[in-house]
């Protein structure tokens, strides 16, 4: 996919993410309060903490968009993992101040401090229209980032899907707040928060693996190393490095070849090394390739 249209496919996700959930950080904020929901006003603010973190990952989708330059040659993509471990950080405040304040209203209501009587109709209607709508922009937010390959879509895709369970939790417990049970509410409150808290730490995993440069996997290895065996003169394989700068791949070897051969012969054998990799691994950015005297078998 040209890096053009898959910065505007990144951008349609954030974008669209962005305006659904202001539009539905708002309604829920305001039936939840206005209806006496603590489990709509958790999702209300979860939703809005997802408004404050769309609008700094569209600012990083922006820059990481910009074209290599002098201090960072391979491109700026690396901050769309930052956006992604921003992303976390903002996902696990929201998990444990709705956390606490949830198990506050709890422990108020079984002590007598605080009565419920239950949520008003309409704040149930309004949990049931979010799930469906939730799990729309799940589905086509996680078939962008297949597209792109995107650690930011892929983050929001996550979180959108986990938004899917945190309200259906909100909504089973308005339900039941409704029927009798007052205290499941604010209980599914506690629920939402746990949700959301198992998604902001995933993101955080992902976003900072990829910023420590964690091995993307055995997978590769497995390829590049099946690669070289079919490229003429390669003796064998010292070390393989794969570091990844957003997308992208950069891939640092040693080979083995013949001790005899002359410099140019080396030279040589390392260039079709080259070659087989870039006909073969995708979003590869950067090879490098070294070569010294095979090791005797």
């Amino acid at each position: 996919m040209p890096q053009q249209t898959r910065d505007r496919r990144n951008l349609l996700a954030v974008n669209l993410g962005l305006t659904v959930n202001i539009l539905l950080a708002g309604a829920k904020t305001a039936v939840g309060i206005v209806g006496r929901s603590p489990a709509l006003l958790a999702d209300g603010i979860n939703s809005t903490s997802d408004v404050v973190y769309l609008v700094i990952v569209r600012i990083f989708m922006r820059l990481a968009g910009k074209p290599p330059d002098r201090e960072h040659p391979f491109g700026h993509h690396q901050l769309e993992s930052i956006a992604a471990l921003v992303i976390g950080a903002f996902v696990i405040t929201t998990a444990v101040a709705i956390f606490w304040n949830a198990v506050n209203h709890v422990y108020e209501l079984a002590i007598g401090q605080e009565q419920f009587e239950g949520a008003h109709a309409v704040a149930l209607w309004v949990a049931l229209v979010t799930v469906i709508v939730k799990i729309w922009l799940a589905v086509f937010t996680q078939r962008i980032a297949r597209e792109t390959e995107s650690m930011a879509v892929w983050a929001l895709a996550r979180d959108h899907r986990n938004d899917i369970f945190s309200i259906t939790t909100a909504a089973a417990g308005i339900f039941l707040g409704r029927a009798g049970y007052a205290w499941l509410d604010p209980l599914a409150a506690a629920g939402v928060a746990v949700f959301i808290l198992y998604t902001g730490i995933d993101i955080l995993r992902d976003s900072s693996a990829d910023l420590m440069n964690i091995f993307p996997g055995g997978a590769l290895t497995s390829q590049i190393r099946r690669l070289l065996e079919t490229v003429e003169g390669v003796e064998d394989v010292e070390e393989i490095r794969v570091h990844r700068i957003g997308l992208y791949l950069l891939v640092d070897l040693t080979i083995g070849v013949d001790g005899t051969l002359s410099v140019a012969e080396g030279d040589r054998i390392a260039s079709r090394v080259e070659d087989a990799l870039w006909n073969e691994i995708e979003y590869l950015r950067h090879v490098s390739v070294h070569y010294h005297p095979a090791r005797s078998k």
